[in-house]
């Protein structure tokens, strides 16, 4: 019975979370891959830790289409090996890409 419960566990946290922002709206998200990709730390199951992103810098001149910041499988995984102490999470940003200015 206990192992059940242990893999229930395992496969609370392995389960991946994603939270999208889309600053103009648009109903469809962005298959292309992103302008920018980086793993954020965090710690102790999430309550710690801070992290920005300076979208101006990455997109410059171009509009944000897409934002993105989830837990991932490796993120999930790496959560659990660790029992917590560590809990990355991956920010993701896309750019327009049709050359508009804002």
């Amino acid at each position: 019975m206990s192992r059940y419960i242990f893999l229930f566990l395992i496969f609370l946290l392995v389960s991946c979370q994603t939270v999208t922002i889309r600053p103009s709206g648009e109903p469809v998200m962005h298959s292309s891959p992103a302008d920018y990709r980086k793993s954020q730390a965090f710690f102790f199951f999430g309550l710690f830790g801070e992290s920005s992103i300076n979208v101006k810098a990455i997109c410059r001149k171009k509009s944000v289409k897409q934002m993105r910041s989830q837990t991932s499988f490796l993120d999930g995984l790496l959560a659990v090996v660790t029992l917590g102490i560590y809990t990355p999470r991956t920010a993701s940003v896309w750019c327009d890409r049709s050359g508009e200015e804002v």
